[in-house]
């Protein structure tokens, strides 16, 4: 019998190695970890900051739910800390995927988990009200600026910068910090200014944020359909049987961003359809208070164009 044969592979381009399976098996993931002191401080910092001020309030008799606590460890710190201490922290400074997957995960998941623990409701009212109130704030706090900003740091992987950012010592390890407070400035205004904007104005963001859909994905897709090295930096090669290409690397990387950044885009579409719900029904209390002459007077001042 004649054997079977399968097609001839293609003949690998000027800057790749022959193909390799290009990612670690479970064990290298589950074990691969370092003990980075910016990351463990931060940690550190963080618990005695929110478990201080969770003190605080009750301590002025106000109840806090035990989930928000929880909510913020588990689903903000804990993520973190795996994030920043374990493989993608590791081989984050070597791997084009493993820092692209960073990135995206301290902007998009974990100000999210942190934002679990409602850490501004355990500001005094005084003091987050003008917190709210500022300028800055409200800017940041909608989706509109939120599509630029992730849609500007998405963008920086497509050029030379990235590999700067990346090789960089002193600001691969900044990153760590940097990058969650630029989330977390975005997510939790986000989340508390549904009382301060109108209905019309989150509807606007709202759609925006399906905009944010499709242009989110766009550097992923560069990066995944681009034959060429977009960073310029040199190969990092190692000898283990599972290290990537430098191109096979970027599309890891352009996969990794455009899944990340298509499945994160999911809990802003819920905040924002909260803040609608709970504007709406503001907006209609205000309505019910109204007495019929306050009520008749708005309608003919409608009529009439009037503000």
């Amino acid at each position: 019998m004649v054997p079977i044969r399968g097609r001839a592979p293609s003949r690998p381009s000027h800057n790749s190695r022959p193909y390799c399976a290009a990612t670690p098996a479970l064990d290298v993931f589950l074990t691969t970890w370092r003990a980075d002191p910016l990351t463990l401080g931060a940690l550190f910092v963080a618990s005695v900051a929110y478990l201080g001020a969770v003190a605080r309030v009750r301590r002025r008799g106000e109840p806090w739910p035990l989930r928000r606590t929880l909510g913020f460890f588990a689903l903000g710190l804990l993520p973190y800390a795996v994030i920043e201490l374990g493989f993608l922290g590791v081989y984050s400074s070597e791997l084009r995927w493993a820092f692209s997957t960073r990135i995206a995960l301290l902007i998009f998941a974990v100000p999210a988990g942190i934002a679990a623990g409602r850490p501004l409701d355990l500001i005094p009212a005084a003091v987050r009200q003008r917190v709210l109130a500022a300028r800055v704030t409200r800017i940041f706090g909608n989706a509109m600026v939120a599509t630029v900003v992730i849609a500007a740091v998405f963008c920086l992987f497509l050029t030379p910068v990235a590999g700067i950012l990346r090789v960089d010592p002193v600001i691969e390890a900044s990153l760590g910090l940097i990058v969650p407070l630029v989330g977390l400035a975005m997510v939790l205004p986000m989340m508390a200014l549904g009382m301060v904007h109108t209905g019309t104005f989150i509807a606007i963001e709202f759609l925006l944020a399906f905009v944010e859909l499709l242009i989110d994905s766009v550097p992923g897709l560069l990066m995944r359909l681009n034959d060429s090295v977009l960073d310029l930096i040199p190969d990092a090669t190692r000898a283990l049987s599972w290290w990537p290409s430098p191109l096979h690397d970027q599309h890891l990387a352009g996969d990794m961003i455009w899944f990340i950044a298509e499945f994160a885009d999911v809990p802003i579409l819920v905040i924002l359809m909260v803040r609608w719900m709970r504007s709406d029904r503001v907006e209609a209390r205000g309505y019910d208070e109204l007495t019929d002459e306050e009520y008749e007077q708005m309608t003919r001042a409608h009529l009439r164009g009037e503000r």
